[in-house]
Formats: C-alpha cells, sequence, structure tokens
C-alpha cells in the first residue's frame, strides 16, 4: 500500500485517485472513511467534539485496515501520533507530498472546502505554526516527494513513476 502523508491542500486525494488508477488498485482516504463512520462531514463533527476525539477515530480508522495493494490518502493531522507511524509501517510505505507553502496557501484560499483548524481570522498565521509543527514530522515518511506548482494528473504522473523505479 502506499500511504500519502502531508498538508491540508497538498493534494493526497486527488492524487492519491490518480495514482491509484495508474496502479490498478483500489484507492481509500481516511476522512472519507471518518466522515462515512461518523455520519457527519469533518468540519461539523470537529466543532462539536473537538480535534482530540477526531484523532482518536481517526488513529482508530487506521488500525482496522489491513496491508494490501491501495492508495491511501490520509488527514494531515494523522501524522502527529507517533502509534500512526507504526500503522503506516505495518501497512506499506509513507510518501510525503511535499508542496511549498505558497502554493499551499493559494490552493486553501481558492478551495470551497472548509478545514476545522484554519477557522480563524488570521488563518494565515495559524497555517505557518502548523506547518512548522508538521513538516519535519512528515519527512519521516519513506519517500519525500517535492511537489511544484503543476496540474496534480501530473504529480500523479511522476509520483507513479518513481514508484515504478524503486
Amino acid at each position: 500500500m502506499v500511504i500519502l502523508v502531508g498538508m491540508m491542500g497538498s493534494g493526497k486525494s486527488t492524487v492519491g485517485k490518480r495514482l491509484a488508477e495508474l496502479m490498478d488498485v483500489p484507492f481509500s482516504d481516511t476522512d472519507r472513511m471518518l466522515e462515512h463512520l461518523l455520519g457527519r462531514q469533518i468540519p461539523k463533527w470537529f466543532k462539536v467534539y473537538g480535534e482530540a476525539a477526531f484523532r482518536d477515530h481517526e488513529s482508530n480508522v487506521l488500525k482496522s485496515l489491513e496491508p494490501g495493494p491501495g492508495v491511501l490518502a490520509t488527514g494531515g493531522g494523522i501524522v502527529m501520533r507517533p502509534q500512526n507511524w507504526d500503522e503506516f509501517r505495518r501497512l506499506g510505505r509513507t510518501v510525503f507530498l511535499d508542496v511549498d507553502t505558497a502554493v499551499l496557501k493559494h490552493r486553501l484560499t481558492v478551495t470551497k472546502r472548509k478545514r476545522p483548524l484554519l477557522e480563524a481570522p488570521d488563518w494565515e498565521a495559524r497555517f505557518d505554526q502548523i506547518y512548522a509543527e508538521r513538516h519535519p514530522i512528515y519527512c519521516q515518511a519513506d519517500i519525500c516527494f517535492p511537489v511544484k506548482d503543476e496540474p496534480l494528473a501530473d504529480v500523479a504522473d511522476r509520483l507513479y513513476e518513481t514508484l515504478t523505479i524503486s
């Protein structure tokens, strides 16, 4: 299994879907699994129950998965719990989609998707704080894959080439 990690807005879901098609394997997304399990969209659930409870459910979803062929897109904060890295290693290979912060901020500005951790007047300062905390942890991934300001289909194609060579 290929497990995609990275910041919110890095394109994990979009790249993951395309990569799964190229590899001819199933695609899964921990955020979609959680929404199905919890019965509501993540931002709504997050507001009611908070981040800690959300992270507990996220870890439980990860533990419930079995190793095998596939591509898994993960939520941006799933990497913050060390035990989740044990689960990643059990399941397969991690790939950090390492996107420049200016590109991430632009994507987050134009998207309609709400990000619970950025629901703040000065969301860019909050983003910078989260990025600073998470970036070194993302770098623990088996593959650190640099992503430029390019179409996500191209990112998936390049990643597919990288994975088939290594």
